[in-house]
């Protein structure tokens, strides 16, 4: 049973989407802090108010194997971001406010409708500054039959005080860890604090799920699985983040070790950023995977560096 669904019967999902939404009165929801008061319209760094604003509800096959399985995950493609990346590949939706606004009731069918075609899970793409309006939707797709497990697929960029709140909520945890030094964070993404931010979050994430588990077709039902992305000239410090969720998680934690970097929106004209990774760049990174013995999330046989 996915844990929203016990959360339901309990009363903590109903009490938690209505706690959450208040704090939009004085929006605190990630490390920004706006304090911004959304329900009465106003918009925050995240470029929404109060109302449910998605881009796209789709059946998406290409997430890392133990999430789409072999009949794919239900994204959700929430609009706005509490980021600014040079980089984003998702631009129009995350920094352009791409996507339209839809009532609770509204989402909830289409999650079911998601159910109904199959998907393996509810997959909340980049859902920070929206989750107390996803819970409205969620609450009221629970009631009617929605049984499928909660991915949480995020930037990293999290509050812990929120990912406390979605404690016995969210099965699954797909966050990024995208840099090691503040600099690099501060110029690609606009903020410094993310590396702080972004490890005690994974350490959050980690005390409440623990080490991705799979069913018998492999596919995951709960559990943590981390990604990294390579960036040109090591911008993303890919040694040092893989050396921290060795440190601090263990060899048990999954990694999905990404080498699909491509220039997107401001990258264009951004040096190094306005290339992708070397050969030799890609393959020193999965070196570096394999040494710490974080093996879980790929293996020898599809590592391109034949370690």
């Amino acid at each position: 049973m996915p844990a929203y669904v016990h959360a339901f019967h309990t009363g903590a999902l109903q009490r938690t989407a209505a706690s959450l939404k208040e704090q939009l009165r004085m929006c605190d929801l990630c490390p920004r802090r706006c304090g911004v008061d959304r329900l009465s319209g106003r918009l925050g760094f995240c470029r929404t108010d109060a109302r449910l604003k998605v881009a796209a509800v789709s059946v998406h096959p290409w997430e890392e194997p133990p999430i789409a399985g072999t009949r794919g995950s239900g994204t959700i493609f929430f609009s706005g971001c509490t980021l600014q990346c040079l980089f984003c590949q998702n631009y129009p939706i995350s920094q352009m406010g791409v996507g339209r606004v839809m009532d609770a009731e509204t989402l909830a069918e289409k999650m079911l409708g998601l159910q109904r075609r199959g998907v393996h899970n509810i997959n909340l793409v980049t859902p920070t500054h929206q989750v107390p309006q996803f819970l409205e939707a969620l609450v009221i797709a629970t009631q009617k039959g929605l049984s499928i497990p909660l991915v949480y697929n995020s930037s990293g960029y999290e509050r812990v005080a929120l990912l406390r709140a979605l404690d016995g909520i969210v099965d699954i945890y797909l966050p990024d860890i995208k840099f090691a030094s503040q600099k690099a964070a501060a110029w690609c993404c606009g903020r410094a604090d993310y590396v702080v931010q972004n490890r005690r979050a994974l350490l959050a994430m980690w005390r409440q799920v623990g080490p991705l588990q799979c069913d018998e077709d492999g596919v995951a039902v709960r559990g943590l699985l981390v990604r990294h992305l390579v960036l040109p000239e090591d911008l993303s410090g890919t040694s040092q983040c893989l050396g921290f969720l060795r440190r601090a998680l263990g060899k048990g934690v999954w990694v999905s070790l990404m080498d699909q970097y491509f220039p997107a929106h401001k990258a264009l004209k951004k040096p190094p950023l306005d290339r992708k990774p070397t050969t030799e760049e890609i393959h020193r990174a999965f070196k570096t995977a394999w040494k710490l013995g974080l093996r879980l999330g790929f293996t020898q046989e599809t590592c391109p560096c034949g370690a």
